[in-house]
């Protein structure tokens, strides 16, 4: 597969839609001359992710100014985007995820299944479905931060013949272990590649880990930033071997419950 990713790892804009609509402008401009096809973006970049206030105020629908103006951006970028949001909606607020391609039309929309933590669960409805479809020839799905952290999802995506995933998170401080164990697992023992961009600095009371990365289905990083503000531009057309891709989809012996 050929695709060349950008995946933003920034500072939160503290509730500030204008800045952080200025923030991703800025970015697209970087990925796009870089040959980035799709720009990754943190969840609930739009209005901020520790804002429970301002989720529901804020939030916005599918049609309204945010989105207008991000499919509008694209047109001048020539790079997609794939950025966390606040939707409203007849059935409440989500949590939502949006991946718009290079010529301003949307490709997917994802909300969130596994909410994380009092305040999601506080502020959003969670989603029921997974959403996939095609980027650049390939077969690509949304996930939101703790949705990747279940094997369950990600083995069903592969299931479906997904080989890549774009995840918005907010992984916090103390949770390093998901971007140095749980995504290279899950990448390997399914044979996908994860694209997951996160918050560094801290949001209120809220700190972040950083570690984005872009891991690929051998379960090694194909790019990966520290703590720092970092811009990411990784491709996902390296070859790997076919001896070390995983074959557990097509392994798997199921087996009859044990009864003592």
């Amino acid at each position: 597969m050929s695709l060349t990713l950008a995946i933003y790892q920034g500072s939160p804009v503290m509730g500030d839609p204008e800045a952080a609509l200025t923030c991703l402008e800025r970015q697209l401009s970087t990925a796009s001359a870089a040959g980035a096809s799709m720009l990754v973006m943190p969840e609930l970049f739009l209005p901020g992710y520790n804002q429970p206030a301002l989720h529901k105020s804020l939030a916005q629908s599918l049609n309204g100014d945010w989105m207008q103006r991000l499919r509008h951006m694209m047109l001048s970028k020539n790079c997609g985007v794939t950025i966390g949001w606040a939707e409203r909606t007849e059935a409440g607020v989500f949590n939502a995820a949006t991946a718009i391609d290079r010529d301003g039309n949307i490709l997917g929309h994802y909300h969130k299944i596994q909410l994380f933590g009092d305040m999601e669960k506080r502020s959003f409805v969670p989603g029921d479905r997974y959403v996939i479809f095609d980027l650049d020839g390939i077969r690509t799905a949304l996930l939101i931060c703790y949705d990747v952290e279940f094997a369950q999802h990600v083995h069903a995506l592969a299931a479906q013949g997904v080989s890549l995933i774009l995840v918005p998170t907010a992984n916090p401080t103390g949770y390093e272990h998901v971007p140095e164990h749980l995504l290279p697992a899950r990448a390997a023992e399914m044979g996908i590649s994860i694209a997951y961009a996160n918050y560094c600095g801290s949001e209120g009371d809220l700190s972040f880990c950083g570690q984005s990365l872009l891991v690929g289905p051998d379960g090694r990083y194909r790019a990966k930033a520290g703590a720092s503000p970092a811009l990411l531009i990784a491709d996902l057309s390296a070859e790997i071997a076919p001896a070390l891709r995983s074959t557990q989809l097509t392994d798997l012996r199921k087996v009859q419950p044990y009864v003592s």
